[in-house]
């Protein structure tokens, strides 16, 4: 009997304020249990980088899908997310029978999809996900504040810290910024009132 291969789908930075949101399509090998798999937000940096190095090698197909600061800001948050996700899943080397997706809506896909609120908590192939979406973005806000040291986007990612909040109000917005989230809307609209 052949057994249903199942992607897990989950996101990351779809609440920053700045850089790309970041999905993760993953196939896990049912042979091959990784241990300590969880929502991703649960683990620490240590361990999540542990775990995807580990997710990486031992499933069966994993895959990266990005929705663009532009997109974010033509489409909004929300399609971008989907399309992120919709990307992942269609750049898997080996197609899924079926998604299951983190949340309540389903990206628009050719496989049966099915939503599951909380999913990064609840099934294994969400979390491996969550936490290859996570590290992934990480990774890319890491690299991006090599281009923009004054944010401090290697430690808040890009999320409305206090801090980052304060950079920008100091420095401005950069073109990392998501110009259609309200605190980085207000501080253009300040700037252009000068």
């Amino acid at each position: 009997m052949v057994t249903e291969r199942c992607a897990g789908v989950d996101e990351a930075g779809r609440g920053a304020l700045a850089g790309p949101v970041v999905a993760a399509a993953v196939i896990l090998d049912e042979r091959n249990t990784i241990t300590g798999l969880a929502d991703s937000k649960k683990l620490d940096a240590d361990t999540r980088e542990l775990l995807a190095k580990e997710i990486k090698t031992s499933s069966i197909s994993w895959a990266i899908g990005i929705g663009s600061v532009d997109e974010i800001d033509q489409l909004n948050i929300l399609e971008a997310t989907m399309l992120a996700m919709k990307r992942a899943l269609e750049s898997l080397l080996i197609p899924p029978d079926k998604a299951l997706i983190d949340g309540n809506r389903i990206p628009s896909v050719s496989i049966p999809a099915q939503a599951i609120v909380r999913g990064d908590a609840l099934e294994a192939a969400i979390s491996a996900s969550s936490i290859i979406a996570k590290v992934t973005r990480d990774h890319m806000m890491v690299q991006i504040d090599k281009q923009y040291p004054c944010y401090g986007f290697a430690s808040h990612k890009g999320y409305g810290t206090p801090a980052h909040r304060s950079a920008l109000q100091r420095l401005g917005a950069t073109p990392v910024h998501r110009k259609s989230f309200s605190p980085v809307k207000l501080c253009l609209n300040r700037l252009n009132m000068v």
